[in-house]
């Protein structure tokens, strides 16, 4: 595949084939790690813009661990998507590169011998953009893991790059949030793209049964070393009540996601800093 790269200070990136970006406004939801809690607060700010009266796009464009069924690989985090956002597009256009092995994309796309179809994600963009008014994309894994088994430099920050939606970053509450927080931003930032703001997921609201002291200190220390808003901070919450891929959320969260105005966030212009 041939591609074009940019460099900029610390970072290279590179120019995917996905075709023009969306002209509808949307966000890019990542996270410091795999099983932050992307999908959940990417079903959240679906289900709240769609409260809010807005046709909601939304896109995984990439995931692996997806089970099989007739003949079909599906995967959950789609299926939560297009049910909070009540999306009625097909699933093969929420999320058009799908592997079942659990492992990174571009681990997924070398174990199968599989070339990843980047202008099937443009076509999807493409079909979202032309039926919402807003859209929600969600990453796999952070913003290094890689995304193509035949070339190792690709990784999720050049398709982030390539759509160019203002970035939600959702973080953890406990120890390290801190480190790895700074580095996702940091790199996004080095890439030319715009942080939105950061989501804390799984923040324990009863001070008595905090067991980690960096917790109360954490929110304030975000904002501080990123220069950017906590947008939400969502609460930890029992066992079986956060599950969106039965498509459940503890009501907890989806009302902590609803004190802010994503409408306005989505809004935002685009333009990179």
């Amino acid at each position: 595949m041939e591609r074009d790269e940019t460099r900029r200070p610390g970072i290279v990136t590179h120019a995917l084939p996905i075709g023009e970006r969306a002209r509808c406004p949307g966000l890019f939801v990542t996270g410091t790690d795999t099983g932050v809690g992307k999908t959940v607060v990417s079903c959240a700010i679906a289900a709240d813009l769609r409260r809010t009266g807005h046709r909601v796009g939304v896109c995984k464009p990439m995931a692996t661990g997806c089970r099989s069924e007739r003949g079909e690989l599906i995967n959950d985090d789609a299926e939560a998507l297009a049910h909070f956002a009540d999306c009625r597009q097909p699933l093969s256009v929420i999320n058009p590169v799908r592997f079942a092995s659990p492992v990174a994309p571009g681990v997924a796309a070398e174990e199968t011998g599989q070339s990843i179809d980047y202008e099937a994600i443009g076509r999807s963009i493409a079909q979202l953009d032309a039926s919402s008014d807003v859209m929600v994309v969600e990453g796999a894994g952070g913003v290094l893991v890689p995304i193509d088994g035949r070339d190792v430099s690709l990784s999720m920050l050049d398709l982030m790059v390539a759509l160019d939606f203002p970035v939600v970053v959702v973080v953890r509450a406990l120890l390290g949030t801190l480190n790895h927080t700074a580095m996702t931003v940091t790199l996004l930032r080095q890439a030319g793209l715009r942080v939105a703001g950061l989501v804390i997921n799984g923040f324990e609201t009863d001070v008595a049964r905090q067991q980690d002291a960096s917790v109360s200190s954490n929110r304030r220390w975000l904002e501080r070393m990123n220069r950017v808003p906590v947008l939400a901070t969502l609460p930890l919450c029992e066992a079986g009540t956060v599950e969106p891929a039965r498509g459940v959320i503890s009501g907890a969260v989806l009302e902590a996601a609803a004190l802010t105005r994503w409408a306005d966030v989505v809004q935002r212009p685009r333009t990179r800093s």
